[in-house]
């Protein structure tokens, strides 16, 4: 199939999504979570699970083990893919976030220009100031066991502008 084929139509745009991942990485009933940098512009200040953009000519997987990578300077295995969330934010843009779930192996935990890390207990999360979507994706990725197939979401802001998750 030719790209002219894959029904890209630039005169009548569709709603398309920017690629994002979300890692969870626990160490027995730890999570690794990292609160952003105060300096961001987005979540500055807030606890998140490892994630970002996904660059051209990665996978999924392969982009969030570079973010895991660079943001945590560890090694992961049993990593997975755990689910999808797409993320309306306007009428025509979205988000499609791909969410893993993996263990921490070895490596030293580092720090980024993203944010500090830190292995946190699970049922420590709620005391902390977290991203909106963080305690439902963390209970949802926490609660899986292996040979469970992957969640598919979508989140959408309420007309309170408040973010909602609703799970197939």
């Amino acid at each position: 199939m030719g790209k002219e084929e894959q029904g890209i139509d630039r005169k009548r745009p569709r709603y398309a999504v920017i690629p994002r991942t979300l890692s969870f990485l626990f160490r027995g009933n730890e999570v690794l979570l990292i609160q952003g940098n105060p300096q961001k512009k987005l979540w500055a200040g807030l606890y998140n699970a490892i994630g970002g953009h996904i660059e051209r000519g990665e996978d999924a997987a392969s982009g969030a083990m570079r973010e895991i990578h660079e943001e945590t300077g560890l090694v992961v295995n049993h990593f997975r893919l755990v689910g999808t969330v797409l993320v309306d934010v306007e009428r025509e843009l979205g988000v499609c976030l791909f969410v893993f779930r993996g263990e921490a192996t070895s490596g030293d935990l580092i720090s980024s220009r993203e944010g500090q890390t830190a292995w946190i207990a699970v049922e420590r999360v709620s005391e902390l100031p977290v991203v909106p979507d963080l305690p439902l994706l963390l209970r949802r990725v926490w609660l899986m066991r292996d040979g469970d197939p992957p969640f598919s979401a979508h989140s959408f802001y309420n007309r309170e502008g408040k973010l909602e998750i609703i799970f197939s």
